[in-house]
């Protein structure tokens, strides 16, 4: 009876020991694949084009073309009233959102602290597009004042970019600012990178 004990005792402890050793070999090989995929996308070519998907699901709703030399990206989403083009043009430091349901543009500053830089958004989009994996962005919330609209000139223009200007001249333009998520969000429109960093544009309360 002692030795039938203690060998139960040795298989329990070596099953034990065998789904620990699985676990971190589950662990390892997902590390190795994001590391793979990093090492694969610092290969890509100076110009790249991701899919995007809409947040939660499998339905493609745009697409992202980032420039590298220019340290752009632009991005382009098609969804109804949720549609909308970004460019996000990190040499001169600024987001510019055209959406299309209220037929303006609104401008934000790049901040570090909440806005990835575009080597992560690029490798962030690789990574999604390669795994195939459905994944939520995170969220920046920002608000504009109604009624505190300007049309570019050309001191505005030199200070966004060129590639702003394409997007935005003709149209009225909000400088946007960071704020918490209100209350009730509803009124809220959605611009940004699907899957990867959700702008939630609001209009400021008076």
């Amino acid at each position: 009876m002692r030795l039938t004990s203690a060998c139960c005792v040795d298989i329990d402890l070596l099953e034990s020991q065998r789904k620990v050793l699985t676990s971190v070999s589950h662990t390892s090989s997902k590390a190795a694949v994001l590391v793979l995929l990093g090492v694969l996308w610092t290969q890509a070519s100076a110009l790249q084009t991701y899919v995007l998907h809409e947040p939660g699901s499998s339905y493609v709703t745009g697409t992202m073309t980032i420039h590298s030399e220019n340290q752009i990206a632009e991005v382009h989403v098609r969804s109804g009233i949720y549609s909308s083009d970004t460019i996000f043009d990190y040499s001169k430091g600024y987001i510019a959102t055209r959406l299309f349901s209220r037929q303006a543009c609104f401008i934000l500053k790049i901040n570090n602290k909440y806005i990835p830089k575009l080597q992560e958004i690029g490798r962030l989009a690789f990574e999604r597009e390669t795994m195939k994996s459905i994944y939520s962005p995170n969220n920046v919330w920002v608000e504009f004042q109604s009624g505190h609209s300007l049309f570019g000139n050309i001191k505005n223009w030199f200070r966004y970019g060129e590639a702003i200007k394409q997007l935005c001249s003709g149209l009225p333009l909000y400088e946007l600012v960071k704020t918490q998520p209100p209350l009730n969000p509803n009124g809220c429109a959605s611009a940004g990178i699907p899957s990867i960093l959700g702008l939630k544009i609001c209009e400021k309360l008076q």
